[in-house]
């Protein structure tokens, strides 16, 4: 085998199964691994191009006759939050965000629980444990970050010895153009805080601060109400059979 046979990524592609966004519909993916032995340059550029990872996978929707899943990403320079936008932000204040390197912890288990049996109790997460959890921060090959929000201390009072309780986290991939988000998730009970939508401003903020042109958002997905917000974050592009294009 030569080094650049070794180098390439083989791909696979999964059995039908039902479609978690249209019902009715099946999905299939086209799959690869990502190792170690793979260029950083081409595992980024799959990220850029349309594949999505979970762990050391990285995966593309492959159905048939279906082309509804389209890569979405926010064009950060020219961003300007709407009127909604800013009123998150403002509820959203006593909130400090603090970037740290994916390592899970209980605490963080803790609150993911708490997500995934509230909001999709009856979906693929469900019944995960704390290792698959474990697996899912820390198992990367490519330069990944957690970034942890916690209520702020009050200016002048002293660090307590317990840190402020953990209202949400948010696990992203940095790229050579941007900040991928792969998933985040927040404290249930905490509805009019609207902590999803302040996730993705605060992460397109910090993509801002890096001078990074984009944030990527994974699939919006036509017809689908689960992926209908993504379409609120603009202007962004979005992935077609010629490249990138303003949406």
């Amino acid at each position: 085998m030569t080094e650049q046979q070794k180098n390439f990524p083989e791909f696979y592609v999964t059995a039908p199964q039902p479609c978690p966004y249209l019902e009715g519909r099946f999905e299939r993916k086209l799959f690869t691994h990502l190792t170690h032995d793979k260029p950083r340059l081409l595992v980024d550029n799959l990220l850029k191009g349309g594949f999505r990872r979970s762990q050391n996978i990285a995966y593309l929707p492959y159905c048939d006759n279906c082309q509804a899943c389209v890569s979405v990403r926010v064009c950060v320079a020219d961003f300007e939050p709407s009127r909604s936008f800013r009123r998150i932000l403002d509820r959203n204040r006593d909130l400090a965000g603090r970037q740290i390197a994916p390592v899970p912890t209980s605490e963080q288990y803790s609150l993911f629980r708490a997500y995934i049996d509230d909001r999709h109790g009856d979906g693929g997460m469900a019944d995960m444990s704390v290792l698959d959890y474990a697996m899912m921060i820390e198992d990367s090959i490519v330069d990944t970050f957690l970034t942890e929000y916690r209520p702020r201390v009050p200016v002048g009072r002293t660090t307590p010895r317990e840190q402020p309780p953990l209202k949400a986290v948010a696990l992203c991939d940095r790229l050579t153009d941007g900040i991928s988000m792969v998933y985040s998730f927040f404290e249930p009970d905490e509805q009019a805080r609207s902590l999803g939508t302040f996730m993705i401003l605060d992460h397109i903020e910090q993509a801002r601060r890096l001078g990074l042109p984009y944030l990527y958002l994974g699939y919006w997905v036509q017809g689908s109400p689960k992926m209908a917000y993504k379409a609120r974050f603009g202007p962004q592009e979005r992935l077609g059979p010629d490249g990138w294009v303003s949406a």
